[in-house]
């Protein structure tokens, strides 16, 4: 028998902080803020620049640095200058339903951020997955809160225990980008407390996060930033929340009302409603410096715990930071420990699709140009800039023996933007004054000159007025190539002397995070002939909504591709290759244009003609694998026509390699769906993300995900839970009692492997006759369990008192699973509902393989 990880919500504190500090670092902050005058003290509760906030030696306090997660530590630069270990996405991390994976993840991110000097990371994300066309889910875990809160708990645990903070957001009802700045969001108590808020209170109880980050939208009326009932109520009080709490960027809004609200930090600076106007609502009597005290305390904890607070210890002992991991080989592991096998059939009536007979191989056809172009994060601010990707492509043709030829067709392209200008092309950017003056020259890896928080020394957004990216490119063929401009502001495409682009480009919206992350993109063809240098210049103006004053936003690129066949001819040509292979392995994906911070997908489809390509490499191989590069559900309409569909996320830097071993049978695929994957958005319980008259409601209630798929009569494509391994289960025995459940499983395959064990409670007809209504099921705890062929595992797993519980009063039966209505709260709270309950040991949300019955008093 093998040890297992057993999961209710988690069990004790794991110690990230060091209880024996707590006084030590109380009684330095007390030092501290009594050495701070008015104006010292605002300061402090507002950014100086874009990433940080501002030291103050007088008493030893050091400027503590912020960084952007989830998936690595960007650092203070917007660029690939000081490259960051990529990982797997989130939602890949929550398909493992291994904490300790999570917590993994989180060590190595701590050593990323103190290599590059931050001490404060900006995640995880533990919004959920209301409708599938929320744009960020790909940053986020699960439709579950639970599943979500133990990821989320042992991620925190990870990166704190690396003495770096971590900042959970974005509290609370982040779960859509549309007019995200302004939405009021209208959640009724019940599914508020039940679904919305757990994560974050699963995480304040058992993983003690140093920060806390509120999100832009409106809850029930008020800013996030300004709720001062859910920040100093529920997250301070109840739950006794002794953090920080940080704004996202530019969400602050008014200067009283935050700070009444609970916001300590305003960001980013350097000018907030914090700062000088928060001294002036002082002095003038509308808020007492006490309550700007209580916030300064909680910023010099915050300093004080990650070590930038002098004459104290931090909170984790140097000696005790885990040190020296290899970054690749944790983004390997977590890549291919998050796959998850959707469909696995036999071929031709032989053995199943997969893994794949290696000895049997002559040719493989890897096609797709996801293949080639390793899809392996979503877009916004989770942007990383890896040192190097490991293509799917290369994965494969490194781990097959050599005798295997390997062909290539990109048949149909996942992106729907011209790529960044790269092979071939010299460049460098040139900052220029109004005057013409050079304020600064740096070189380009590529076309893309993006900045956010820090422009090159000497360049501010004051003296900068345009950039010029300049350069060569030498075609390796000739005929038509395409290049394109992107950005908000006046371009100019000169190529071989010719003005090919003049105009001004700008996004629809008003978010100025749109237009920095996803800007309108323009194309044009020039004539180039092989072997000949032609010179290139894209100028670029900036023009359009500003993230923030003195905030230093830059993007603009310069797309480019070769000439290629039409789009019927590659996907012929893929046809082609697969039909001359043993088995062909296609790769299907969606990218950041698709799936983004700063707006919401508009279909699950996937971009370009990709379906098309599955569809008819399917009808020309019959052994045609199904790689899916997704942060989140597409539509697969094709997947009852091919044997085998294996979806791994955004997979990050080591996509290739991971994949080799779970097709190439050196590991098992051990991921488990975390979200429900529609077979189309039609189907989808829940779809709407754009507010009517700027509010959305909430309207289902607690049903969102599993819970509302549980009362369609369309059943999804593959339900929550779903994940195949290469090996065979037999649940054996459950035992069960009102605190805890013991499940028996036992591997009747003939290799090693993994089982993800999901306890599920389900009401009988005996429940309580007043208890409201409630889903069919839902999830109560799972473990992780491994064991060799004819081996047993066995699992114990807590039935925490919350599982039996709802949220309301005792007199609102079914009422209290409505959405949207504001109403007081006085007399609700938890309420634990008795009666008989079914205990499933299950597979999957509808996979449910055991059966017992427990009483509840």
């Amino acid at each position: 028998m093998t040890d297992d990880q057993t999961h209710g919500p988690a069990g004790a504190d794991t110690g990230l902080l060091a209880r024996d500090r707590a006084h030590d670092h109380t009684a330095a902050v007390e030092r501290a803020l009594a050495a701070l005058d008015l104006d010292t003290k605002v300061g402090l509760l507002s950014g100086q620049d874009m990433w940080t906030l501002p030291a103050v030696p007088a008493i030893g306090l050091r400027s503590l640095v912020m960084s952007d997660g989830p998936v690595g530590v960007r650092g203070q630069d917007w660029n690939a200058e000081d490259p960051s270990v990529a990982l797997p996405g989130p939602t890949a991390l929550a398909a493992t339903w291994d904490p300790e994976l999570a917590r993994r993840a989180g060590h190595l991110l701590a050593q990323e951020a103190r290599r590059k000097g931050v001490h404060v990371l900006l995640a995880p994300t533990v919004n959920l997955h209301r409708s599938p066309l929320g744009g960020r889910h790909f940053e986020c875990y699960s439709e579950d809160p639970l599943l979500t809160g133990v990821i989320g708990a042992g991620y925190v645990r990870g990166v704190q225990e690396g003495g770096v903070g971590a900042t959970v957001k974005h509290f609370v009802g982040n779960d859509a980008e549309t007019e995200r700045l302004t939405v009021d969001n209208r959640i009724a108590p019940r599914p508020l407390r039940e679904l919305y808020l757990m994560p974050f209170e699963h995480l304040v109880e058992n993983a003690r996060p140093w920060a806390v980050m509120t999100a832009y939208n409106q809850v029930n009326g008020s800013i996030m930033t300004e709720h001062r009932a859910l920040v100093q109520g529920v997250l301070r009080g109840e739950w006794g929340f002794d953090g920080c709490n940080v704004s996202d960027w530019t969400a602050a809004r008014d200067t009283v009302r935050a700070l009444r609200g609970g916001l300590d930090v305003a960001m980013p600076g350097p000018r907030t409603v914090y700062g000088a106007p928060l001294a002036e609502v002082v002095r003038a009597g509308e808020v007492a410096e006490s309550e700007v005290d209580d916030a300064v305390r909680r910023v010099l904890l915050l300093a004080a715990r990650t070590g930038c607070l002098d004459g104290v210890p931090a909170a984790v002992d140097p000696s005790a930071v885990p040190q020296g991991i290899d970054g690749r080989a944790v983004a390997r592991d977590l890549a291919r420990r998050g796959c998850v096998l959707l469909r696995n059939e036999p071929v031709g009536g032989a053995r199943r699709a997969l893994p794949l007979d290696v000895p049997g191989l002559r040719r493989v056809a890897v096609i797709g140009a996801a293949a080639r172009d390793a899809r392996v994060l979503g877009g916004g601010s989770a942007t990383v800039f890896p040192e190097a990707v490991v293509s799917p492509l290369e994965g494969l043709r490194a781990a097959l023996p050599d005798g295997v030829e390997v062909t290539f067709a990109a048949g149909a392209e996942a992106r729907t933007r011209v790529p960044s200008a790269r092979d071939g092309f010299t460049l460098r950017a040139r900052y220029l004054a109004a005057d013409g003056q050079l304020l600064a020259e740096t070189p380009q890896v590529d076309g893309k000159v993006q900045a956010m928080g820090r422009l090159p020394r000497g360049v501010t957004r004051q003296n900068l007025h345009a950039v010029e990216l300049t350069g060569s490119y030498l075609p390796q063929c000739g005929g038509s190539h395409t290049f394109a401009v992107s950005g908000t502001g006046e371009l100019r495409l000169t190529v071989g002397g010719a003005v090919l682009f003049d105009g001004r480009c700008a996004p629809e919206g008003d978010d100025p995070f749109e237009a920095f992350l996803n800007p309108v993109e323009r194309r044009v063809t020039a004539e180039l002939t092989a072997g000949e240098r032609t010179e290139v210049t894209l100028r670029f103006v900036p023009g359009g909504p500003e993230l923030g004053e003195g905030l230093g936003g830059l993007y603009f690129a310069l797309g480019h591709h070769l000439p290629r066949p039409d789009a019927e001819e590659r996907i012929e040509e893929a046809v082609r290759a697969a039909a001359g292979a043993d088995v062909a392995i296609v790769v299907v994906a969606t990218t950041e244009e698709v799936e983004s911070e700063g707006f919401d997908r508009r279909d699950l489809r996937l971009p370009g003609r990709q379906d098309e390509l599955v569809t008819r490499v399917a009808a020309a191989n019959p052994h045609t694998v199904v790689v899916v590069n997704a942060g989140a559900p597409v539509e697969l309409p094709w997947r009852e026509k091919v044997p085998a569909v294996l979806l791994s996320w955004f997979p990050g830097q080591e996509a290739g390699a991971a994949l080799a071993d779970v097709l190439l049978g050196a590991h098992e695929p051990g991921g488990r769906l975390p979200t429900t994957w529609p077979a189309r958005l039609a189907d989808a319980p829940v779809t709407t993300v754009k507010p009517t008259d700027g509010r959305l409601a909430y309207s289902e209630g607690v049903f969102i995900g599993y819970r509302a798929w549980q009362r369609f009569a369309v059943a999804p494509a593959y339900p929550f839970g779903h994940g195949l391994g290469y090996t065979d289960w037999e649940y054996e025995s459950l035992d069960t009692t009102p605190d805890s459940v013991r499940v028996r499983v036992r591997n009747t395959g003939d290799r090693q492997g993994r089982e993800v064990i999901q306890i599920y409670l389900a009401p009988t007809a005996d429940a309580a006759p007043d208890a409201p209504e409630r889903p069919d099921r839902w999830l109560a705890g799972f473990a992780v369990v491994e064991a060799g062929p004819g081996e047993s595992a066995e699992a114990e797993i807590p039935l925490p008192d919350r599982a039996f519980a709802v949220w309301g009063s005792a007199s609102e039966g079914s009422a209290a699973s409505g959405g949207g209505a504001q109403r007081s709260e006085a007399d609700d709270g938890w309420r634990r509902i008795k009666g008989v309950y079914r205990v499933e040991a299950a597979h999957s949300a509808e996979d449910r393989r055991l059966t017992a019955e427990v009483t509840v008093g």
